[in-house]
C-alpha cells in the first residue's frame, strides 16, 4: 500500500542552510586539509572516519569520529562503519517536519548538514594491469555512495559534496553568505547522482564483462570476440556544450562528453577562435585520427586536410611546411573553410605558410609560440590543442540509428606492409610499397566507398562516398591535380568486378593495395596481371560508413 503523503514533503527546501555540523570521508584526499581546517574556522563540527580522521587530526583539526556517534567500532576491515542509524538519521531527517525533528531528539540523533565524501577507485582498481577479481571487488564502495545518495536525496536539508574542486565553492559561500543556497545544494546533488550513476555503470560494466569495457589493458584478440563486449551497457553523458545548431540550423543541438571517457574530450584546449560546432568536432576528430596513423617514432611530418568528414588532402615531407605544400596540392579548392590537423607540434613556418588559406580548425598536440602569434591575427580561427589519437586495446564506440546503438571495437587494428600478400607477377619495389602503406593509411579514413591515389609524398585523388566502386576510382582520377602516371591507389573494400582496376590501369597506377577476398579475386588478379601491374592483398577491410 502506498504511503499516503505527508504535506511538508511538498514544502520548499531551506532558502539558506547554515551548516553547522559535517561528515567528511573522503579516500581522494585532495584539498582535504584546506576543507578541514576552513570548517574548523567557520566552528563547524567535523564527524570522520578512518583515514580521513587521522590526517585531519595531523593537521591539527578537531575530529569527532564516527565510532563515538554510533557507539560501535568499524568492524569488517572498515566495511561496515558508517552504516548506522545515528549516521543516517542524521543525514536523511527532514528538519521541516516537526515528527523528524522530534525523532532525532528522541534518540539523540546529531542532524549533519554537510556531507563531503568521495568513493573508493573501483576504476583504477579494476583497470590494474595485476587487478584480480577479489581486489576489485573490495574497491567497491557501499557506504560511501549510500551517504552520498542519501545527502543528494536531501538536498532540502544537507549539502553534499563529492569533487575537491567544489570544496573552495563551498568554503567561499558559507564564509561570505554564512550558509549555502538552495541552488547551490541543487546543482551539487545533481552531481553527486551523476558521480554514483557513473560508479554504478563501470561496476557493472566490469560484472558483465570480465574488465572495464573502456580501460582493458588486455591485448587485441587475434580474432573478432563478440563476448568481449557487454551484454548491458550504462553510460553517463554530460553536456558540455550547446552550439548554434547541429548538422543543419533547424536542429537544436546539445554535444555531451562521456563521464570518464578520453578522446577529444578528453584532453583538448581551445586556444582562440569562434564557438565550436558539431560539424568543427566531428572533423576535427576525424583529422587527428588520421594524423596519428602517420605517429611512429621514424615518422616524417604529416598534414591532414579534412572536409566533411573526409580526407581532401595528406601530405609528408622533410618539414611540415613541405607536407602542407604537398596536402594542399591535392585539392585546393575543397581546402577552403577545412580542419587541418598535423602530427607533430605546430611551428611558426607553417602558420606563415598557411596565412593565404581559409581555414576552420586548425589541431595540433602543441603550437610554438611563433605560430601562435601569427595564428591569432585571424581572430575566429579555432584553434584546438589536443592530444595525439592513442587507441586502447579492446577500445569500443558506439554508432546510432534509431531506437538502438551498434556496438564494435575500434578500427585501430595495426597494419603491416611486410605480412602483405602480393599475388601478381609484378611485385612492389621499395617506393611502391611506402607508397602503398601511405595509400592504405588515408584510405582507412575516407568514407566508402573508398578509392584513394597517391604517391609516395602525397595524395594525388580521392574518391569517397561513391555507390559503386569503379564511379570511386573515376572520381579519384578526375579530382587529380597532379601527375597520375607512376602513382599507386588503395581500395577500401575488395574490387567486385574488374573494372576498376582497369579504370585505373589507363590513367598510369602501377601498383594497388586491396583487401582481396571477392569471389571474383582470380579474374581481379588477372586484370593486374594483364597491366602489368602490382597488386597487394592486405587481407583486412575498412569500410567506414
Amino acid at each position: 500500500m502506498a504511503r499516503e503523503a505527508d504535506p511538508a514533503c511538498y514544502a520548499a527546501p531551506t532558502p539558506m542552510l547554515p551548516v553547522r555540523r559535517a561528515l567528511v570521508s573522503v579516500f581522494d584526499k585532495t584539498g582535504l586539509e584546506d576543507l578541514g581546517s576552513g570548517l574548523a574556522k567557520l566552528g563547524v563540527e567535523i564527524i570522520s572516519t578512518g583515514g580521513t580522521a587521522r590526517q585531519l587530526a595531523a593537521g591539527g583539526v578537531a575530529v569527532t569520529a564516527v565510532s563515538e556517534i554510533t557507539g560501535h567500532p568499524e568492524i569488517l576491515h572498515g566495511r561496515v562503519k558508517s552504516l548506522h542509524p545515528r549516521i543516517f538519521g542524521g543525514i536523511l531527517a527532514d528538519r521541516r517536519r516537526s515528527e523528524h525533528r522530534d525523532e532525532l531528539e528522541q534518540h539523540e540523533i546529531p542532524p549533519i548538514d554537510l556531507v563531503a565524501v568521495n568513493l573508493y577507485p573501483f576504476e583504477d582498481a579494476a583497470a590494474a594491469p595485476d587487478a584480480t577479481v577479489d581486489g576489485a571487488v573490495e574497491m567497491i564502495d557501499i557506504g560511501g555512495p549510500s551517504m552520498v545518495r542519501a545527502a543528494a536525496k536531501n538536498f532540502a536539508n544537507v549539502a553534499v559534496v563529492v569533487d575537491p574542486s567544489d570544496y573552495p565553492v563551498v568554503l567561499a559561500a558559507l564564509e561570505s553568505e554564512g550558509g549555502l543556497s538552495e541552488d547551490v545544494r541543487r546543482g551539487l546533488a545533481l552531481k553527486a547522482f551523476r558521480h554514483t550513476r557513473s560508479y554504478d555503470a563501470a561496476i557493472a560494466d566490469w560484472l558483465s564483462n570480465g574488465r572495464l569495457v573502456r580501460e582493458s589493458s588486455d591485448p587485441p584478440p587475434p580474432k573478432v570476440d563478440h563476448a568481449s563486449l557487454p551484454a548491458t551497457v550504462g553510460i553517463e553523458l554530460e553536456q558540455i556544450l550547446q552550439p548554434r545548431y547541429g548538422e543543419n540550423p533547424h536542429q537544436a543541438a546539445a554535444v555531451y562528453r562521456q563521464a570518464g571517457g578520453g578522446g577529444v574530450f578528453g584532453g583538448f584546449r581551445q586556444l582562440q577562435g569562434k564557438e565550436l560546432s558539431w560539424n568543427n568536432l566531428l572533423d576535427a576528430d576525424a583529422a587527428r585520427k588520421l594524423s596519428a596513423l602517420f605517429d611512429g617514432p621514424e615518422e616524417d611530418p604529416v598534414v591532414v586536410i579534412v572536409k566533411h568528414n573526409n580526407p581532401c588532402g595528406v601530405g609528408r615531407g622533410a618539414t611540415l611546411v613541405e607536407a602542407y605544400e604537398r596536402a594542399l596540392a591535392c585539392d585546393p579548392v575543397s581546402a577552403f573553410g577545412s580542419i587541418i590537423a598535423v602530427n607533430q607540434p605546430f611551428d611558426g613556418a607553417l602558420a606563415e605558410a598557411m596565412a593565404k588559406l581559409f581555414v576552420e580548425v586548425v589541431t595540433a598536440p602543441s603550437y610554438e609560440a611563433a605560430a601562435l602569434e601569427r595564428l591569432g591575427r585571424k581572430k575566429n580561427l579555432r584553434l584546438l590543442e589536443c592530444p595525439a589519437f592513442s587507441p586502447v586495446p579492446g577500445q569500443w564506440e558506439l554508432r546510432a540509428i534509431e531506437g538502438g546503438f551498434l556496438g564494435q571495437q575500434i578500427d585501430a587494428a595495426p597494419e603491416d606492409p611486410a605480412g602483405w600478400n602480393c599475388p601478381t607477377r609484378a611485385q612492389p619495389d621499395a617506393a611502391q610499397l611506402r607508397a602503398l602503406d601511405f595509400a592504405w593509411k588515408v584510405c582507412r579514413a575516407t568514407k566508402s566507398n573508398a578509392i584513394v591515389v597517391t604517391n609516395e609524398h602525397q595524395t594525388v585523388g580521392i574518391g569517397a562516398g561513391q555507390m559503386s566502386r569503379v564511379d570511386s576510382c573515376r572520381i579519384a582520377l578526375d579530382k587529380a591535380q597532379l601527375e597520375l602516371a607512376g602513382t599507386v591507389a588503395a581500395s577500401d573494400a575488395f574490387f567486385p568486378f574488374r573494372d576498376g582496376v582497369d579504370t585505373l590501369a589507363a590513367a598510369g597506377v602501377t601498383a594497388i593495395a586491396q583487401p582481396g577476398g571477392s569471389v571474383r579475386d582470380d579474374e581481379i588478379v588477372a586484370a593486374a596481371d594483364e597491366h602489368g601491374i602490382a597488386m597487394a592483398l592486405t587481407g583486412r577491410r575498412h569500410f567506414k560508413h
